[in-house]
């Protein structure tokens, strides 16, 4: 078999200066599928990724084993059920991003603090999206920052309206909020309330502040994002 050349390589797969050659390859692969093509053969593969054919083999076998890619009796190779999930993942978190952000928005622009929406991930939270206040002095949480669960307002917030036991937890729950001063970080303060869809608890809007401005007060149109939010997406709150 005629080598291909390391410059032909070169021009057809741009490794990423920070990443995994491997990792830029199989995404490489993963990436010629599409309406257009729906199957494509291992010397198809080769041919428009530069590749040799034995390199195509091993990143098409990791793509099979995680259910992206699979190969049909045919031998052709086309997209595994697991790219549906991303998708649906995908999909979601647009159509959310849709509804949450002009909601985060104007909470800001009426407080002129930074809102932020949070949902659990493992035993953390995850800030999934974020609308920054045009101050200067703010805290610096950016989207995608894991935070504590057993600290903050929307930490608190999450753990009351997922059932947490206790006296603290059950004034949220009534109260349909938490406002804390200096919980996570002295100089942080936070307003948190429950944001729900028809299926129940999916996240928390947060509005966050320096200690020094914080303002109890703010509670109310907080829990006024919260609500209008969860009427949106078709929940209800309590």
């Amino acid at each position: 078999m005629p080598k291909k050349s390391s410059k032909q390589g070169e021009e057809k797969i741009a490794l990423t200066a920070s990443g995994v050659a491997a990792v830029d390859k199989a995404l490489t692969i993963l990436r010629l599928f599409s309406s257009k093509n729906l199957a494509l053969s291992l010397n198809e593969i080769s041919e428009a990724t530069g590749l040799y054919k034995s390199t195509v083999l091993r990143m098409l076998a990791s793509l099979s084993n995680a259910m992206l890619v699979l190969k049909r009796s045919d031998g052709m190779y086309v997209l595994g059920p697991a790219i549906a999930s991303l998708n649906a993942g995908y999909q979601h978190q647009q159509s959310l991003e849709t509804v949450v952000t002009p909601i985060l928005e104007s909470l800001m622009k009426s407080t002129h603090e930074s809102a932020a929406f949070h949902v659990r991930q493992g035993d953390k939270r995850l800030c999934l999206y974020r609308v920054d206040s045009k101050q200067a002095l703010r805290d610096h949480i950016k989207v995608g920052d894991l935070l504590p669960i057993d600290k903050g307002a929307g930490g608190k917030v999450l753990r009351a309206f997922e059932g947490a036991p206790g006296k603290a937890f059950s004034q949220i729950r009534e109260d349909m909020a938490l406002a804390v001063s200096g919980d996570r970080v002295k100089e942080i303060s936070g307003i948190s309330s429950p944001v729900f869809n028809a299926e129940g608890l999916i996240g928390v809007i947060t509005l966050t502040m320096p200690t020094y401005r914080f303002d109890p007060k703010q509670t109310s149109i907080v829990k006024a994002s919260a609500k209008k939010l969860t009427e949106l997406l078709g929940g209800h709150f309590q």
